[in-house]
């Protein structure tokens, strides 16, 4: 099967040259295109891009949008299967692409993403822990009364979708999500009775250093999401997230990770209250 790779762009210039570079580094697949979508921005990206002779589009800033700007590429595509993947991502693998595509080549699940590892020693090296274990599992719809929210966990950061498929189920329905429309497409995915296969050995590192402020816009973004898509807030996501955070902290006690200990009750705190005012403005 071949492949189209989708990755939106935005201030770019300090990855684009090693991302592109890791991209075509992969072996055993058939890359059809790399299809960059550039949000118009203040620094050298467009120039790059230029000179690696890369594919790509440029979109206004107003424009930009987490689920139409994808759907708007990946409906065009020809290829047998898509692939997702955003511009922070570090790939060092090279088969990171054929083991990610691998279960949809084989028929086990028409929709498949990676494990995501960071660099850093911060509360994402143990939400990294908990969501992107090091064991691979395949979720159907048999799984969502056991799993919950867990059920339709997908990061487009590096994910890959049957095109077939996507496009039968019209993608993001042309809505303009102000994020999770990864976790969208994997409650279509899964609840018209198709699978979704986690690869633990299709790896990127993915790594990031919030601060509150940015954390809590995150979570307010997401708030308005639930709020926007009410049937996914009856699978509890105040527990989900308690689950997480009571892990956060077994881990760095027992790594007597001082620094996360510190940070621990002002994150989940702008956590909590970022998501629950985004689902109040969002109504």
């Amino acid at each position: 099967m071949n492949v189209e790779i989708i990755c939106p762009l935005y201030n770019a210039e300090s990855y684009i040259e090693n991302l592109d570079k890791s991209l075509k580094m992969q072996e055993n697949v058939k890359i059809q295109k790399i299809s960059y979508i550039l949000t118009e921005s203040k620094d050298n990206t467009r120039n790059l891009l230029n000179k690696i002779s890369a594919s790509y589009e440029v979109i206004r800033k107003e424009e930009f949008s987490h689920s139409l700007s994808r759907e708007n590429v990946a409906m065009k595509s020809n290829a047998d299967i898509l692939v997702f993947i955003t511009q922070d991502v570090d790939i060092q693998d090279k088969n990171w692409l054929n083991n990610l595509i691998k279960p949809i080549e084989t028929g086990e699940s028409v929709a498949s993403f990676s494990r995501q590892l960071t660099k850093y020693d911060n509360i994402e090296k143990y939400t990294r822990e908990k969501n992107y274990p090091d064991k691979s599992y395949v979720v159907s719809k048999e799984d969502i009364e056991n799993m919950g929210l867990r059920a339709f966990f997908f990061s487009d950061a590096s994910s890959a979708i049957k095109t077939e498929i996507f496009k039968r189920l019209n993608g993001y329905d042309g809505k303009t999500l102000p994020t999770n429309e990864d976790q969208y497409i994997a409650y279509k995915i899964i609840n018209n009775g198709y699978k979704i296969k986690y690869c633990a050995d299709s790896v990127v590192y993915h790594s990031h250093k919030f601060t509150l402020k940015q954390l809590y816009k995150r979570y307010y973004d997401t708030g308005l999401f639930f709020a926007q898509e009410k049937y996914m807030d009856k699978y509890q996501t105040n527990k989900t997230g308690g689950g997480l955070a009571v892990y956060i902290l077994k881990r760095a006690i027992q790594d007597k990770n001082f620094k996360v200990l510190l940070r621990f009750l002002p994150d989940m705190a702008v956590r909590f209250f970022g998501m629950k005012v985004g689902k109040i403005y969002g109504k």
